[in-house]
């Protein structure tokens, strides 16, 4: 008796694999095995850079804070230091937005934590 095999499941989880691989180059895209391989690949690397992006971010955030507050004759570590030990609430990107776009708002932030 030959074995039961659910073709139209195991079609389906082909073709789910394929819909991901469209736009791959080569035979990324049509040959299921390598297509397989480089679909599992490409999860990987998005759900590890999805974690990776907000390093980045935060790090762009350091050198712009970094950049606008060497204008005002600090480090970035003091004044943060000084700034964790006032009373104002801003993230790092709100004064990373300050200091690259709104300097003279970013001045009075920098004038406000050295008192």
């Amino acid at each position: 008796m030959p074995r039961s095999v659910n073709h139209v499941a195991a079609r389906a989880r082909r073709k789910k694999v394929m819909k991901l691989a469209k736009g791959y180059f080569g035979r990324r895209k049509n040959v299921w095995t390598v297509a397989k391989n480089a679909v599992e690949k490409g999860l990987v690397y998005a759900y590890r850079d999805r974690k990776q992006k907000k390093r980045k971010f935060r790090s762009l955030w350091i050198m712009r804070i970094n950049a606008g507050v060497r204008q005002h004759g600090m480090s970035y570590s003091q004044f943060m230091g000084l700034y964790n030990k006032s009373e104002l609430e801003l993230n790092r990107k709100v004064l990373a937005d300050l200091a690259m776009n709104h300097p003279d708002a970013f001045k009075s932030v920098v004038e406000a934590v050295k008192k």
